[in-house]
């Protein structure tokens, strides 16, 4: 049986272009942190890093799980779809009021969920074999570890990243009006487009930010 994020955990990965309230609960993640324009190489690179080895563990555990019968006795899956590329985001300097956006004021982690059935263990061996075929310097960067975004409104953001802060206005108009206020200036961004195969103008990315009671 296999895993499909789309399919069986939908209310986290809204398609709905309105605001909505949702509670995130504790997930596992391969991330790596950075800083600076996403435009750049050295984002592209912790990209890079961090598909391989999402890829590594998957594949791993897919064939352990169908070659090992006492491996697969362990798991209700045997396959899954890889998570999609997901980033926290902050600013290093808040712009001067009325200013653009500086991007290579950003800091960030960015990271692939990973099943709840990945373990330390998987993620390690994954590791080896990664540093191993595909050695990178960015690779002892990046860590396994578990994080909760709790109570959270998210929204579907349909267009260039560059067009997100009307999508945020809508967001904190909604929490305004529902008496709640943000936790922090972060927030996460889910992408679920290929940017590679996708126009800016078609890029769909959750939106999310912790809120709190007022």
């Amino acid at each position: 049986m296999k895993h499909e994020w789309k399919k069986h955990e939908r209310d986290l990965y809204t398609d709905q272009k309105t605001p909505t309230i949702i509670t995130i609960n504790e997930q596992k993640y391969i991330m790596i942190s950075g800083k600076g324009n996403p435009n750049g190489e050295d984002f592209g690179e912790r990209v890079g890093v961090l598909m391989s080895l999402a890829y590594s563990i998957k594949m791993r555990h897919k064939a352990d799980y169908n070659n090992n019968s006492e491996y697969a006795s362990k798991f209700a899956y045997g396959d899954y779809t890889v998570f999609p590329l997901e980033g926290i985001w902050a600013l290093s300097a808040a712009p001067a009021e009325g200013m653009p956006l500086n991007k290579n004021n950003l800091i960030y982690t960015i990271m692939v969920r990973q099943p709840d059935f990945i373990t330390t263990e998987m993620f390690d061996s994954a590791y080896a074999a990664v540093e191993k075929k595909k050695p990178h310097p960015l690779l002892k960067e990046v860590k396994f570890d578990s994080m909760s975004d709790g109570f959270c409104i998210q929204i579907l953001h349909v267009g260039s990243f560059d067009d997100e802060p009307a999508a945020f206005a809508k967001m904190d108009a909604f929490a305004k009006e529902k008496g709640y206020k943000r936790l922090d200036h972060t927030h996460r961004e889910i992408y679920l487009s290929d940017a590679r195969k996708t126009t800016p103008d078609k890029y769909q990315t959750i939106l999310r930010y912790q809120v709190q009671a007022e």
